[in-house]
């Protein structure tokens, strides 16, 4: 750096710093301008540091600005090997040990800090700009939705189609190529998603903003699959749509453009009218379990660092889509600078929110709510805002030295919302609630895939404790319940009514099947299904009643949780319809140790999906589930009763005899696939199917799909031949899902451990 990119600017008391090529810029960026702002009596006021400095070390205007004087008085450059030796002298002085300390120690704590938390040494090691990185992590886990949990950083799917090829995740091909030499060095140990999230985390505490912390334990995706429902793909016009026309897309996807994160920036259906932006971000926003502060702190702290590309005139060049061997090469300039620096293209606007872009600050909400702004078309050619004029100021001063910053129409939106605008002046004068607001919700938005706080792997303080969004249980009790004579209490409930093995299983079912392997949210850890919302669902009518029937075992046993009672009775009532019916012994392992939530919050998200018909439904709910087809088709088969189909709005079951209604066999295959089923509806509007030639035997929508999906069809067949073979598929699929939630770390399961 020479004198000459150093400036005071008296009516900002700021020093303007013009920041040429260095090895921290890893794209060679050019020349960056930032602006330092004084703060007047201030001890370490920079301005008068600046000015004592100039007047005690006179120096020409193309001289390095850091010199100093040696011991013959003559000013000489400071050099690396200088500073370390000034440095090493220093701390001899105040009696600690040199080689424990070097220059870089005087550098912003974000590193020392992530090291003395815990952080491996390697990624503090960077060559280059950490934006990308926050980018990278921050496009990684915006993906999420909660809908059907799908999306997120868990798996790193980013690295593949069809999120590789998002128009939002343009050259970030370039931000994993940096970290590919510590992914090489730690291999299996060190997963991409987790690095990932912790390069973006690790970038954001580097230049002084507030983190909360860090939760390991993401799983690699060997592909993208998982990401496919994400879309633009076929699997995602089945399962998620996007009615209303693209730039307009509802839940159940996360997004309001297709190949975007949220919204389109530039404003709705690229118009820039900031009004129109605000239901699109409020919405896109709260599909991903963001209220309103967190989406105003997310936005404005995403923003206070780094820029947009947009310079290129003729954009990024082909994507992975036509060029997968070298996606987004650049249009612009030639040769080692041929779409980097001036001639990178990415978004397609051009700039920078605040005067500092590394470094945190509440400038991004100060510079919103300070000037006035001006849509213009960008050098990119979309359309974004620039300042004309300070607010408040008035004459030459409201136009002087304006900041070479800009804003998107998505950024300007928050001017519109009482609310938004609520939060944007509290984050303009409060730059402690920001930081509040927005180490929290970076955290939310970094994890929310994960799941429980129980697959979190890694200790305090890098690990923060649970958060409300975790849904974090009471640990069991020392000593549980004697099991063995719960299930002998159970077993006499089951001898006093013949229905009742069908409504404890189906108890134990709807408990269980809110469970989703794509974000391991749900299942019946906690009893939420006791609660609003779940116990208000349709789908769970009459059974605060069946909960009432077993409220006198719960009462004799004051160490058995709801949970485990729930899972326990319907596997009892599944083992002993199977007995009933002829089929020996059923293998239905029971796993204690459940306990219960206080209360149903957080589990909104979890209510049943719809869809577009029912074979989609029964193929992605499977899916989202975990569970390979042929499990579904055995788990369809359970027991199911006359008088709980007609609670639930139905005309009737598949089992038409009150044995056939507690008796646990191969039978609802062989009615399923040996019927004609015909459309109709029920009394109360239900769709419903019912047999040619007997008005006893209804099926669902679900049902008659697994007879007209080849798929799932095949495994029917299979069942209905073979009682062994369903009986034994059943019990598999049922413990599958009553364990599903049971978790020991990312991927481990504290019932197989158990077992």
């Amino acid at each position: 750096m020479r004198r000459c990119d150093v400036v005071f600017v008296p009516e900002l008391y700021a020093l303007r710093l013009t920041l040429r090529q260095t090895k921290t810029l890893q794209f060679r960026e050019g020349e960056h301008v930032i602006f330092v702002t004084g703060s007047k009596g201030a001890p370490l006021d920079p301005v008068r540091l600046y000015q004592d400095y100039v007047a005690a070390h006179p120096a020409a205007p193309t001289d390095p600005f850091f010199m100093f004087r040696g011991a013959d008085g003559v000013l000489q450059p400071l050099t690396f090997d200088g500073l370390a030796s000034g440095v090493k002298e220093l701390v001899a002085l105040l009696g600690l040990d040199p080689s424990q300390y070097a220059s870089h120690s005087l550098r912003r704590g974000g590193a020392s800090g992530a090291l003395a938390s815990g952080l491996a040494p390697f990624f503090t090691r960077f060559q280059g700009d950490w934006k990308s990185e926050i980018r990278l992590a921050w496009h990684c886990a915006g993906s999420y939705r909660s809908w059907d949990g799908r999306g997120g950083c868990d798996g790193a799917r980013q690295r593949f189609l069809p999120e590789m090829a998002w128009d939002d995740n343009t050259n970030l091909d370039k931000a994993r190529k940096l970290l590919v030499p510590i992914k090489e060095k730690y291999g299996d140990a060190l997963t991409w998603g987790d690095l990932i999230v912790l390069a973006g985390t690790t970038a954001i505490e580097s230049m002084g903003a507030p983190v909360l912390g860090f939760c390991a334990g993401r799983i690699d995706d060997v592909d993208g699959t998982s990401s496919l429902e994400l879309g633009p793909t076929p699997e995602q016009q089945a399962v998620a749509p996007c009615t209303r026309g693209d730039g307009m897309c509802e839940q159940p996807l996360g997004q309001t453009t297709m190949g975007l994160i949220y919204v389109n920036p530039e404003g709705l259906m690229g118009n820039p009218v900031p009004n129109n932006s605000v239901a699109g971000i409020r919405s896109s926003f709260g599909r991903m379990g963001m209220n309103d502060s967190e989406t105003v702190a997310l936005i404005g702290g995403g923003h206070a660092f780094g820029k947009t590309h947009g310079a290129c005139p003729t954009g990024a060049g082909p994507g992975p889509l036509k060029s997968p061997s070298n996606p987004w090469p650049g249009t612009c300039g030639s040769g080692p600078m041929k779409g980097r620096g001036p001639n990178t293209f990415t978004s397609g606007f051009e700039g920078s929110w605040t005067t500092r872009p590394t470094e945190w600050t509440n400038q991004y909400f100060r510079n919103l709510l300070g000037f006035e702004w001006v849509k213009h078309k960008g050098p990119g050619g979309h359309w974004q805002w620039k300042p004309t004029s300070r607010k408040g100021a008035s004459g030459a001063a409201a136009t002087a030295d304006l900041p070479n910053i800009m804003m998107l129409t998505a950024d300007m939106a928050l001017l519109e919302d009482p609310e938004y605008l609520k939060y944007t002046k509290i984050f303009s004068q409060d730059l402690e609630a920001l930081n509040t607001a927005f180490s929290h919700a970076w955290y939310k938005l970094m994890t929310r895939d994960m799941g429980p706080y129980s697959r979190c792997l890694g200790k305090a303080p890098m690990l923060p404790p649970p958060q409300p969004f975790q849904l974090q249980l009471p640990a069991p009790p020392a000593k549980l319940a004697d099991f063995n004579a719960v299930k002998a209490d159970v077993a006499g409930l089951l001898k006093t009514d013949t229905e009742n093995a069908a409504k404890f299983t189906r108890l134990a079912w709807q408990c269980a099947n809110t469970f989703r392997a794509t974000d391991y949210a749900g299942g019946c850890n906690g009893a939420r299904i006791r609660f609003s919302p779940q116990k208000d669902w349709p789908s769970n009518k009459g059974l605060d009643q069946v909960l009432k029937l077993l409220e006198p075992v719960k009462k004799k046993y004051p160490s058995l949780s709801w949970a485990d009672l729930i899972v326990l009775a319907g596997t009892t009532a599944l083992q002993q319809a199977a007995a009933d019916a002829g089929s020996g012994s059923v293998d239905l392992k029971f796993c204690g140790g459940r306990t219960d939530a206080a209360d149903g919050k957080g589990t909104d998200v979890l209510e049943p999906r719809s869809y577009v018909n029912a074979s989609v439904a029964l193929a992605d709910n499977a899916k989202v589930m975990g569970l390979t087809p042929r499990e579904a088709v055995a788990l369809a088969g359970m027991l199911r009763s006359t008088a709980q189909q007609q609670s639930l709005g139905y005309s009737g079951s598949w089992a038409s005899s009150a044995a056939g209604q507690s008796r646990q066999d191969n039978s609802y295959f062989k009615v399923l696939l040996n019927n004609i089923w015909e459309p109709s509806k029920s009394a109360s509007g239900k769709d419903e199917f019912k047999a040619k030639g007997n008005a006893k035997l209804f099926m669902m929508p679900s049902d008659v799909a697994i007879k007209r999906s080849p798929a799932f069809a095949a495994h029917a067949g299979e069942y209905a031949k073979d009682n062994a073979k369903f009986l034994q598929a059943l019990a598999g699929a049922w413990t599958k899902v009553m364990n599903a939630d049971r978790f020991d770390g990312p991927a481990g399961n504290v019932c197989t451990k158990k077992a």
